[in-house]
């Protein structure tokens, strides 16, 4: 878009010199050129030169391609719009995706009808095929006016910017304000110039003499802005700028740009300013749009030379105003009733079938009061903009089809139809003022029930767990009379909401939120799955888990049979993992979540796939496979780096914890917890308290343990992560003397592993058993620990029962058997990294007369954890775009990785990767 002429854009660049922006950005094209990524926020506010940089950036761009977009407003609610503009040059490499990545690219674009695309997956093809274009030329991507670009686009391309690898490109933004699409990109504040440079760009726009003291007025008024110093002479004549007369008085730069801009469309012809006007309602830009829309308002052809000529406009095959100022202002400065016949001459001659939204845009716009056929396109635009994944844009749509609702009733369920799409779209503060709005009205009972469920989605969301379970509570006993299946839907969000408040549940808890829900009615036909789930996990809050069993151990086979499908595994998400971990089914705890990933990473949806990565890597360190505990976390890290959201360190609190590696741990662990209580997941808490107690009690340090383990058992008492805590608690306190205590803990855990039978429970269950038994029970104990849990995957808790039945042996001087047990501990606990408990195993073993060296545990692998997560996908025959998939890179990026894993591990090819790997150490935990 070109907001100054050619010379005041050189000009302007040239100044810039000054302060340092163009030696950047020349080392930025220099970097894309030589096979590098860039990315990079120029940010500053309206008329201080960016344009003029992005034009310098392009100017410098010889031996790249180059693709420019421009965000603008009027194209805000039009679903990735400009990610469109910016890809469509590259559409014939579409074919080159995965499946998956084709597919998603399609619908978004609207070239094919499919299921709603995860917005994320989007992105990835986006970056994809970007990549693609690169191998045959280096590329630069330039994005203009950032803040007017559709939402969709802007976290798309903010994505695409955060995954930049290995390919040749240059991603360059220009915004006015830093918004969470970027958050995280590194940024070039674009200031003002300084008064000798504001002087200098000032003489190079005047004509004639100016006084000086004028001179200084405009300098000083402009702060260094340089549109305002090319435009404010504007408009004025030699003789007014001569004394300063004709320069209006105590007005901001910005008011004195839109003023001299007035006085500049003050001078044209009326029939060209109802061109521009009629221009600057189109969002397109589209020339031959405009002139058949001019037809239509008798507009002579020959209108436009007069703006040309003005230097306000250039009309080619878009139409293109000379700054985005100008194109508002000419849009405000027509009457309502003009603007009404721009927007309806415009829809008249969008084509219905190729471009149905923007003809529905025109029509809403050129709408003088309600009109219930432009409200059924509009929500047809809705329907079109979800489908394609651009939830903004159709909660925009929605939104206006609901003010040109004359029904009442209809009018509040269409605001609330919008307000459900701004809370999908994480747009929370729209979504509360469009409920604001249905509730200043007359609610019958769904619609009262509506607005209260979507209060509890948005404090789930947007403030702290505890906040949401009454209110979803009170959402699904309003349901219970309205519409059964969403009272049950409600009731199961109100119970996950509670159980991840634990113990910072205020108002309403889990026994409440359950007791309620087993008064729900039946369903009129045959129970689903969800249901059965339902059923089973309130049953276990109020009767108790041994009455629970049968249902419970029901819904864990059902999940794992043929009759669910993938969509409703991963609609159910983190719920559907709770039996198999009340029964301590651990076995079925770590395949469900296993499934839960993998349904996630086909769908693309990052948001489920961040809590079930969660759950895995604790599932995978408790089994004592650190290795692949790490590698989840790097794809956890990898998420969060992509999306520009802040990490909560939980994942890297767990392996860290798990290793034993206290310096490491600590940092992480009080960082996850405060990141925890900060959204009241008392779950997460008591989570990252247990672990803390792990890692303690390797350490031998039992009181501290004794502490944490105590806090996390007190969260749900007998449930969850409550549960998980008791193995830790009993043993610290053992350790400390607390016998009384170990023996609660042991009481608390009981019925759990009964009801659940497996070796897993049954194993850990002996063990504390022995921990707080006479000799020849304790023995007992400790025996059936081994032999349950070498049945078993958890090899971690395996090793830590062999550690303890040693230290049993050699306090009662059976020193022999001791050092066989000890062995085998230190063995198990070093192989699997756990290095504090392997410490501790070599103590013991020292102390019962043995000595051993105190370097067997593995050491930090020279891979990181993201090169050891594409080792092992590579190993286990994926292709380079499979494992781009799922570390969101691109394939180039990929290849790039395992050229430099192939150089440390001193190979060539995949094929010697799994030997490689074996006698390669664990990877340090991602930051």
């Amino acid at each position: 878009m070109v907001k100054m002429d050619g010379q005041a854009v050189r000009r302007t660049a040239a100044l810039t010199d000054r302060l340092d922006e163009r030696s950047r950005l020349t080392r930025l094209v220099q970097a894309v050129r030589s096979g590098e990524s860039r990315a990079l926020v120029l940010r500053g506010d309206p008329g201080y030169g960016k344009t003029a940089l992005l034009d310098f950036l392009t100017d410098q761009a010889a031996g790249c391609r180059v693709l420019r977009v421009t965000g603008m407003q009027s194209e805000m609610e039009l679903a990735f719009a400009g990610l469109h503009q910016l890809c469509a040059p590259n559409l014939d490499r579409l074919g080159r995706l995965p499946a998956p990545q084709q597919d998603a690219l399609r619908t978004a674009f609207g070239m094919s009808e499919g299921p709603q695309p995860d917005r994320f997956l989007v992105a990835l093809a986006a970056l994809g095929l970007l990549s693609e274009a690169a191998e045959a030329q280096p590329l630069l991507c330039v994005v203009d006016d950032v803040q007017w670009l559709d939402r969709a686009s802007a976290q798309a391309l903010g994505f695409v910017a955060r995954r930049l690898g290995a390919e040749p490109i240059g991603l360059v933004f220009a915004s006015r304000t830093s918004g969470e699409e970027l958050a995280g990109l590194p940024e070039l504040l674009v200031e003002g110039l300084s008064p000798a440079d504001s002087r200098e760009l000032l003489d190079s726009a005047l004509t004639a003499p100016l006084d000086e003291r004028v001179r200084a007025q405009i300098v000083a008024e402009a702060s260094g802005n340089p549109l305002a110093l090319l435009e404010v002479p504007r408009g004025f004549t030699p003789a007014q700028l001569a004394g300063g007369y004709g320069l209006p008085a105590t007005m901001s730069h910005s008011e004195r740009i839109q003023r001299s801009f007035q006085r500049q469309l003050g001078a044209l012809p009326p029939e060209t300013l109802k061109l521009l006007q009629l221009a600057a309602a189109e969002p397109s830009g589209r020339t031959a749009l405009v002139r058949q829309a001019a037809e239509l308002l008798d507009i002579r052809p020959g209108a436009s030379a007069a703006a040309a000529d003005a230097g306000l406009a250039e009309f080619g095959l878009r139409i293109q105003f000379r700054h985005p100022l100008l194109r508002s202002l000419v849009y405000r400065s027509a009457k309502p009733a003009d603007q009404r016949a721009a927007h309806l001459a415009l829809a008249a001659v969008t084509d219905p079938v190729t471009d149905p939204d923007r003809r529905a845009w025109h029509r809403a716009h050129a709408a003088q009061g309600p009109d219930e056929e432009i409200a059924r396109e509009l929500e047809g635009s809705a329907v079109r903009a979800q489908a394609r994944g651009g939830l903004a844009a159709a909660a925009a749509f929605r939104e206006r089809s609901a003010e040109l609702t004359a029904d009442p009733a209809q009018r509040t369920d269409r605001t609330l139809a919008a307000a459900a799409t701004h809370v999908q779209a994480g747009a929370f503060d729209a979504a509360r003022a469009l409920l604001a709005t249905a509730e200043a009205g007359t609610l019958d009972a769904l619609q009262s029930a509506q607005v209260t469920l979507l209060r509890g989605h948005i404090a789930f969301a947007a403030t702290a767990q505890y906040d949401a379970v009454p209110i979803l509570t009170k959402a699904a006993q309003r349901f219970e009379t309205l519409h059964r299946d969403t009272a049950r839907d409600t009731y199961q969000f109100a119970w996950i909401a509670a159980s991840y408040a634990g113990g910072m549940a205020t108002g309403v808890d889990l026994a409440q939120v359950s007791r309620l829900a087993r008064l729900l009615p039946p369903p009129a036909g045959p129970a689903g799955y969800a249901d059965r789930l339902l059923d089973a996990l309130t049953l276990m809050v109020t009767d108790g888990v041994g009455v629970a069993a049968p249902k419970l151990h029901a819904v864990i086979a059902e999940f794992n049979g043929p009759d669910i499908s993938e969509q409703e595994q991963l609609q159910l998400g983190w719920f559907s993992q709770m039996p198999a971990s009340i029964l301590w089914d651990l076995e079925n705890y770590y395949g469900i979540l296993e499934t839960q990933v993998r349904n996630a990473r086909d769908a693309g949806a990052l948001d489920r796939l961040r809590f079930m990565l969660y759950g895995l890597v604790h599932a995978a360190s408790w089994a004592g496979d650190i290795a692949t505990a790490a590698e989840l976390t790097a794809e956890l890290v990898a998420i969060y780096a992509a999306t520009g959201q802040p990490d909560s360190s939980l994942a890297q609190a767990i392996v860290a914890c798990s290793r034993g590696d206290e310096a490491d741990a600590s940092g992480h662990v009080e960082l996850a917890r405060d990141f925890a209580a900060k959204g009241g997941v008392g779950m997460s808490v008591a989570l990252i308290d247990t672990m803390a107690a792990r890692l303690y009690n390797g350490l031998g340090r039992h009181e501290e343990a004794l502490a944490v383990a105590a806090e996390a058992a007190d969260d749900h008492p007998g449930f969850f992560t409550s549960l998980w805590a008791l193995p830790e608690l009993a043993e610290a306190a053992v350790r400390t003397g607390d016998l009384d205590r170990a023996r609660e803990a042991l009481e608390l855990m009981t019925p759990s592993v009964l009801a659940g039978g497996t070796d897993t429970g049954l194993g850990m269950l002996a063990r504390l058993t022995a921990l707080v038994s006479d000799d020849d029970a304790a023995e007992d104990g400790y025996h059936e620990a081994i032999e349950r849990l070498g049945r078993t995957r958890f090899r971690a808790e395996l090793g830590r029962s062999h550690l303890l039945y040693g230290e049993w042996l050699r306090t009662r001087g059976r020193r022999a058997e001791a050092r066989n047990a000890l062995r085998t501990a230190h063995a198990i606990l070093s192989e699997i990294g756990y290095a504090a408990f392997a410490e501790r195993a070599r103590r013991e073993l020292r102390a019962a007369g043995e000595r051993v060296r105190s370097q067997p545990v593995k050491s930090v692998s020279t891979l990181t954890e993201q090169e050891a997560v594409i080792a092992r996908l590579a190993c286990e025959g994926r292709t380079n775009p499979e494992i781009g998939a799922q570390l969101f890179l691109s394939a180039r990026t990929v290849e790039w990785h395992l050229r430099k894993i192939y150089s440390k591990l001193g190979i060539t090819t995949r094929r010697e990767l799994g030997a490689a790997l074996r006698h390669t150490p664990p990877p340090a935990t991602a930051d």
